[in-house]
């Protein structure tokens, strides 16, 4: 099988999450596998975002099952280049030439009007997300795209969809 590996960063409250689900829900149930950053680190390990932290080599062992198990893996999250960078390296070499990389560079006042919208909304305010905040975190892979404020929700699920059929 030719998995396809989807990696899709930005900051809280860009539309990360958003764009992983609506791409899982297009395709047919088994064909694709969601990682999600919040559900390993948060939800599955409880461990702080730091250099050496389990989710690296949990997240390579899910995308590594997957790509013997599902036509297109989904790896979604802030994923800070400080911490997540090497990891990132190393996928796409496993996944080589099948990567699709985005970032989300949404200006900071539009992730937090987004993060309004959000079920996490009661979770954290904006004083967190500025904390959080990573300015042009680019991972550097071949044809990393950047999404911007300009595209719609159904302009980014196009986007991708495209480019994935070529």
């Amino acid at each position: 099988m030719k998995s396809k590996l989807i990696i899709i960063r930005g900051n809280s409250g860009s539309g990360k999450t958003t764009t992983a689900q609506s791409l899982q829900k297009h395709f047919e149930r088994g064909q694709v596998m969601l990682i999600s950053q919040d559900v390993i680190r948060i939800g599955i390990l409880n461990a702080k975002d730091r250099i050496g932290n389990p989710t690296i080599d949990i997240i390579k062992m899910l995308a590594a099952f997957g790509k013997d198990n599902y036509e297109y893996i989904i790896i979604e999250g802030i994923f800070n280049t400080k911490i997540y960078k090497e990891m990132f390296y190393k996928l796409a070499d496993l996944f080589d030439p099948n990567v699709y990389v985005y970032y989300y560079e949404i200006p900071f006042e539009e992730t937090v009007v987004r993060h309004t919208t959000r079920d996490k909304a009661n979770d954290f305010g904006p004083d967190r997300m500025k904390e959080w905040w990573l300015e042009k975190d680019y991972l550097h892979i071949k044809n990393e795209k950047i999404l911007d404020e300009t595209l719609s929700q159904e302009d980014v699920l196009r986007m991708i969809l495209n480019d994935l059929s070529n």
